[in-house]
């Protein structure tokens, strides 16, 4: 039986140090504020949205929230962008995502300051991940590189598969893992079907993020590998799920993540810690 790995407990650690750095900062003048942009009434990013805000009180970061209607221009959105850019008080801004069709987020990410960045998905903080630079990390891969960390899973030298290239989690998550000289593989939509169970079977550490419900069996999962489950999805009773097949894998996995309770905690918690490091940023800290 697979060794669960608790990502609220986790969580909760980051947020701890975030907290303390926090107060730190504040202590010396430095502002820690987060903005967070929600374009639109999409149920699902309020939800998330909510639940950053949370995070924000209990780390001690002052928050600003801005709901805009859904009819919002990209003049609009990238005016207030720019503002928020010129704020000293805002440390990170966070424009939630999907925006509506309407509008092009791709223009909107690379309009951020890159040092307010706290999503790590603009282009001059990917270009750093890919130099091997510091910068702000996207949040979901940089909790997974956290989780195992924490569980004392090595991943020099082994052989890694991402299943999903999505610039906010398979392509960082690659590019995180190589970086610690792990042997990467990346499987995607194009990747023939018939190859897929073999190639995930040649997993040490297996992440999962596809958007597939329960699409990883056990059977598919090298015995004692690491199997980070990214997915959030709904199976066919309407239940929470992941990518993996939970009940099959942990039969076999040496370690997995749970869904919930998994790495969703962590990449919420990983967006706190994002605004410590942009703070620090802007102030010549790092």
């Amino acid at each position: 039986m697979a060794l669960r790995i608790d990502g609220k407990r986790l969580a909760a650690d980051v947020r701890a140090r975030a907290a303390a750095e926090v107060a730190e900062l504040a202590a010396r003048g430095i502002p820690c504020g987060l903005a967070v942009v929600l374009v639109g009434d999409d149920q699902g990013s309020a939800t998330y949205v909510r639940a950053k805000l949370r995070d924000c009180e209990q780390c001690g970061i002052p928050s600003r929230d801005f709901k805009l209607p859904e009819q919002t221009t990209q003049d609009e959105l990238m005016e207030l962008v720019r503002t928020l850019n010129d704020d000293p008080g805002i440390a990170g801004i966070l424009v939630q995502m999907p925006l509506p069709r309407h509008l092009d987020a791709e223009a909107v990410v690379a309009a951020i300051d890159p040092t307010k960045d706290v999503d790590g998905f603009h282009p001059e903080n990917l270009g750093r991940l890919v130099r091997g630079l510091p910068g702000l990390r996207p949040c979901t891969p940089a909790g997974i590189m956290e989780m195992l960390d924490a569980y004392g899973i090595d991943v020099s030298g082994k052989n890694a598969v991402i299943v999903g290239r999505s610039s906010i989690v398979g392509k960082p998550m690659s590019l995180m893992l190589l970086a610690q000289n792990a042997t990467i593989s990346v499987a995607h939509s194009h990747t023939d079907p018939r190859e897929l169970a073999r190639i995930c079977q040649s997993a040490d550490i297996l992440v999962a993020a596809c958007g597939i419900p329960k699409m990883i069996k056990g059977p598919w999962i090298k015995p004692g590998a690491a199997v980070i489950d990214v997915g959030m999805d709904r199976d066919e009773d309407g239940k929470l799920c992941g990518d993996v097949d939970f009940d099959s894998a942990e039969l076999v996995a040496g370690a997995i993540t749970p869904v919930p309770g998994g790495v969703g905690p962590m990449t919420r918690a990983m967006l706190m810690s994002n605004v410590v490091m942009a703070a620090k940023m802007q102030h010549g800290l790092m």
